[in-house]
């Protein structure tokens, strides 16, 4: 009888190389020769990442919209997806503002004790944002030009673009058959390279948890603990009960949600990186039950508008900030600093440093004091793990609440059908 072979899943691998990159992190602690080492390596796996993200939104979406080929329905699936993105990020932000209220993770904090780091290139970036209204980030989603929004990776503009192109294809029928089959190949060559480039993930994973260790260590958790606590109990009950709630009304388990993309999971988690589980997860959502042409433009549309874990720390961090300076916000000030971080928060997706980006424009708003975040940028890159987690939930969840909400929704029972292979 022939013995079976052992083989490690690809979640196990990853999660091995989390665990030595943590120990190894640990080991080299404020070791600038063993960053610069591992670095190219981790690098190496974020730029294999990006490589394909693009191609793999604009094929995807193409190819969706044109199979629609509906005008009226394109419309109504962007004002559902839309309406839900909104509806949950008030839900995220809300919940962060109770928890701040509750826990009070500022109060007492004695700052003489804290050391302060240099936020000179987010207020740059700031600076940047804030001469653009909401109407001139609106027109910003209509592109120019496509190309140099694909080398930007200016990610709403792509999808703008993408479904102008499908509805186009669609409208001229047989016409655009060659286009569309174009599209189509391109999307499962992608598809192809995205689990090629997977293999390297352990590695990568490996590379940019032991840099993030060996640069920050544990010892920075310390004096703002309670802050370290507060924002990932809170993202936990928000995945669990929230989340877990609004999946349970569409009849499935967020545990079960959580299981089928525990690899993208673990890889948001260690890189700080939505972008690094995009394609695989509208591959998965799709598997799972969300027709393509829902899957597709509701996750990338997400990554952009639904970002639950970033506003919810977004909520914690300037509530943290005013406690710290003995700044007392009231309910109304708490409702104003709520619909200022929804606008923020839209407006400015993409931005690189995006939630810091946010918090100096929503601390500008409310007259908080900026240097505030000094105090709490040497964990921030350990903050943005939980975060980026909770945002990959949040808008896997998405797709299949639209999925339902469109009637469209044919969930597998089998977990396994979702991670099979493409």
């Amino acid at each position: 009888m022939k013995k079976k072979k052992f083989k490690l899943s690809l979640a196990s691998q990853i999660f091995i190389g989390l665990i030595l990159g943590i120990i190894v992190g640990g080991i080299f602690y404020g070791n600038e020769q063993a960053q610069s080492f591992l670095q190219p390596f981790g690098d190496l796996f974020l730029r294999l990442i990006k490589l394909i993200v693009v191609p793999i939104v604009l094929s995807s979406i193409v190819v969706a919209i044109a199979g629609v080929g509906d005008l009226k329905a394109v419309g109504k699936l962007g004002g559902k997806t839309l309406g839900y993105f909104i509806g949950m990020t008030s839900i995220a932000i809300l919940v962060g503002l109770v928890s701040a209220n509750i826990f009070h993770p500022g109060t007492g904090l004695d700052m003489d004790n804290l050391s302060q780091t240099d936020i000179s290139g987010y207020v740059e970036t700031n600076e940047q944002q804030q001469g653009k209204s909401i109407v001139d980030t609106l027109l910003h989603i209509v592109p120019t030009n496509p190309f140099k929004a694909m080398v930007e990776g200016d990610m709403l503009a792509i999808i703008f673009f993408a479904v102008v192109l499908g509805l186009g294809i669609a409208a001229i029928g047989e016409k655009g058959q060659t286009t569309l089959r174009f599209f189509e190949g391109l999307a499962n060559a992608m598809f192809y390279v995205t689990n090629l480039f997977m293999k390297y993930a352990p590695i990568g994973v490996f590379a940019l948890i032991g840099v993030t260790i060996s640069k920050y260590g544990f010892a920075s958790l310390i004096p703002l603990g309670k802050l370290a606590l507060t924002v990932y109990g809170t993202m936990i009950f928000f995945v669990i009960v929230v989340l877990g709630i609004t999946a349970k009304l569409i009849g499935y388990s967020i545990f079960k949600l959580m299981k089928v993309i525990k690899e993208e999971l673990i890889l948001a988690f260690s890189t700080s990186s939505s972008e690094t589980v995009l394609p695989r997860i509208m591959d998965k959502m799709e598997k799972l039950g969300a027709p393509k042409h829902i899957s597709t433009f509701v996750i990338p549309t997400g990554y952009s508008f639904n970002l639950d874990g970033s506003v919810l720390y977004q909520a914690i961090a300037a509530m943290f900030v005013a406690q710290m300076y003995g700044i007392h916000l009231g309910i109304g000030e708490q409702i104003m600093l709520m619909l200022v971080l929804m606008v923020t928060s839209k407006g400015m997706a993409g931005v690189p440093g995006v939630s810091f980006v946010v918090l100096l424009a929503t601390f500008g708003t409310m007259g908080l004091p900026a240097e505030g975040l000094m105090f709490i940028v040497g964990i921030d890159r350990i903050l943005d793990m939980g975060r980026t987690a909770v945002n990959v939930v949040g808008n896997s969840l998405a797709a299949l609440v639209v999925a339902k909400w469109e009637g469209e929704l044919n969930l597998q029972d089998d977990v396994e059908v979702a991670t099979q292979k493409a």
